[in-house]
């Protein structure tokens, strides 16, 4: 540092608001470019301001150095806490740089706040006044006094958030909140701003790379590995502000997580989140925001309790339901304790796959259902115990697969899930995708319907004897008002998952049947070694059982119709299925934004399947496109 500030490579005092406003755009620039999967040494240290923050005598330079540090040291302790990340995504490793340990946290936004507020009177006064002739001098100090002002409070705010999540109370969610909806107003100065500051200069002496004043691409080096060092290009001005904008829209959607105390509401939004394939730092700050390793949802909701809820929601277990004898029996207390207090650990765990990047959060879900099989083999047991303990004191209650049948429905997820994640990663080649979408609609989605629908009975079952004992109670009539179901929507959408699949089963199949899918010419593999790889994982579980190539060529043989059909009956059938989807999902009430994709999915596809149909490009050889652009699990069927 000394050397380059003899040498004159850096100034440490009286630095100008456009060489301000250009180091500090660099900086955020370096920041984002760490946080996108490079090390330290080659982006945020490149600074050289960032090595050692006291000899800087420029106050604001020296806070916004500290300032950035701070960041980063909060950010990586966050990461490495939340565990989410695998090499690709993160490099924690500080190479024995001085994180501004020396310094507390608020010292820190302390020294910001000064500089913000010393800026802020300066802005005040070079502000114009009305009826004054304005002097384009002053009115360019205003505007740069500004730029510089955004930016150092800008970093006040995004630390302050950072350090709100390592609170423990939720009300620092809130705090987070409120900050987060500044920082998005202080965008647009910064953007607006970014011409004021100073660019970099090429340097022949030092290469052709344009130089940054303050920075040293090169001057880490030496702490690099030896082998060939991945290129770090540091990203633009331009791309840093809309990357903020995006990382603060993502860091507002993760405090809504605190308002959610239903596991199952809690699993879904995870789910959502990860759909947008997040940055480490958003997606390690949800995982810090329930509790996991203490067993605590958000520090107060405990994890046992919200399984029992999630079951209470789900299926009704008598052995909950405090107007059933099993509710205080002891020997039903101690098994249904013990096997929520098994549920946690899997669920826990589950929570924590969703925060990882999309292609390692299939690999882990393979792996996951071998716990959630072993979970599942518990629950049997338990609800059979139940159910003989019930029989004798209750006869008219049951207690069959009611624990089951839960299990059941999130080993059915996992499965779905891990299959319809190798569309979105491009896993599988075209000439797989019939095998895929046959197991999806034929067997798991059948299996996920049926499943649901016994939990929806077995509600109504719980619900019907509730209403005798309180008809026994009452003496009055009471109007009986039509109740929607809670489980409803989900059965619904299940419904035209399982027709998207089928109708893309059939499309594939009649494709297959006109000389239309490619296949490869197999030498060490075969058709059946392909498939069993794909379906790997399910052979763990034991339920539901898994569909055997041998099974599955014989459950899909068209051959055991009379007379078997033509490509332009499965097309037609293909038809049907998308035709279907889309009524039931044009009768959802108030459709989101799941809905409407998949609707921009069907009805593009209806047409093309009755134009085939017709006979339209029989003869041709050409395979179709699929475009996965509209839904990235069913493609939209194009004609070359």
């Amino acid at each position: 540092f000394s050397l380059f500030f003899k040498d004159g490579t850096i100034k440490i005092k009286d630095l100008t608001s456009p060489e301000l406003v250009g180091i500090m755009d660099t900086c955020f620039c370096c920041l984002i470019t760490w946080l996108e999967g490079h090390s330290l040494a080659q982006t945020v240290f490149t600074c050289l301001y960032i090595h050692n923050p006291d000899f800087i005598e420029d106050p604001a330079m020296k806070a916004f150095a500290l300032g950035i540090l701070k960041i980063c040291d909060i950010a990586r302790e966050k990461v490495n806490k939340a565990a989410v990340f695998e090499e690709e995504d993160f490099q924690s490793m500080t190479y024995g740089f001085k994180m501004a340990n020396s310094v507390t946290d608020l010292r820190v936004t302390g020294m910001l706040k000064d500089v913000e507020d010393d800026l802020q009177r300066r802005v005040k006064s070079t502000r114009s006044r009305q009826g004054e002739e304005r002097d384009p001098e002053v009115e360019l100090e205003h505007q740069q006094c500004l730029a510089v002002f955004s930016r150092v409070k800008f970093t006040r705010v995004l630390l302050t958030v950072l350090i709100a999540f390592t609170k423990k109370e939720t009300s620092a969610v809130a705090e987070a909140q409120k900050l987060m909806t500044q920082a998005a107003d202080l965008l647009s100065a910064i953007h607006n701003s970014l011409h004021h500051g100073i660019q970099a200069q090429n340097d022949t002496t030092k290469g052709d790379h344009p130089i940054m004043m303050g920075f040293e691409p090169l001057v880490n080096q030496r702490l690099l590995p030896p082998t060939f060092p991945r290129y770090a290009k540091i990203i633009k001005r331009e791309e840093m502000v809309n990357y903020f904008s995006k990382l603060i829209d993502r860091i507002k959607a993760v405090c809504e997580v605190v308002n959610l105390t239903n596991l199952h509401c809690i699993l879904d939004f995870f789910c959502e989140f990860s759909e947008q394939s997040p940055c480490v730092l958003s997606r390690s700050l949800l995982q810090a925001s329930p509790n996991l390793y203490n067993k605590k949802v958000f520090g107060t909701h405990l994890m046992q309790d919200m399984v029992k809820d999630a079951l209470r929601s789900f299926v009704s277990p008598p052995v909950l339901s405090p107007k059933c004898c099993l509710y205080n029996n002891h020997q039903a207390k101690d098994y249904i304790d013990s096997f929520v207090t098994h549920c946690v650990r899997p669920f826990c765990s589950l929570i924590q796959i969703h925060g990882h990047n999309r292609a390692r959060q299939r690999d882990k879900l393979g792996h996951i259902l071998e716990e959630f099989a072993t979970l599942q083999d518990e629950a049997e047991k338990v609800d059979a115990a139940l159910h003989s303990m019930l029989l004798k004191q209750e006869p008219q209650r049951q207690h069959l697969a009611c624990l089951g049948t839960w299990v059941l429905y999130h080993n059915l997820r996992i499965m779905i899930q891990y299959l319809l994640s190798g569309f979105e990663l491009e896993l599988y080649s075209m000439h797989e995708y019939y095998y895929i979408y046959w197991y999806l609609s034929e067997f798991l989605y059948a299996w996920l319907m049926s499943t649901l629908s016994r939990a929806d009975s077995s509600q109504m079952a719980e619900e019907r004897i509730m209403e005798e004992q309180q008809k026994g109670r009452s003496s009055k009539k009471t109007k009986k008002k039509k109740k929607v179901r809670p489980l409803s929507r989900e059965i619904t959408m299940s419904q035209a998952y399982q027709n998207m699949c089928a109708g893309m089963y059939k499309t594939m199949i009649a494709f297959d049947m006109d000389g239309k899918v490619r296949k490869p010419k197999f030498e060490l593999d075969s058709e059946q070694v392909r498939y069993e790889h794909r379906f790997a994982p399910f052979n763990s579980v034991i339920t539901p059982p898994p569909v055997h190539y041998l099974q599955f060529k014989e459950m899909s043989d068209l051959n055991k119709y009379s007379p078997p059909p033509q490509s332009s009956d499965l097309y037609m059938a293909a038809s049907k299925h998308f035709q279907q989807a889309k009524m039931i999902l044009e009768n959802i009430p108030n459709p989101d934004y799941e809905v409407n994709r998949i609707l921009k999915v069907a009805k593009p596809n209806i047409v093309v399947m009755k134009l085939l149909a017709g006979g339209h490009k029989k003869d041709s050889k050409v395979p179709p496109e699929f475009d996965f652009s509209p839904h990235k699990y069913f493609p939209v069927v194009k004609l070359v």
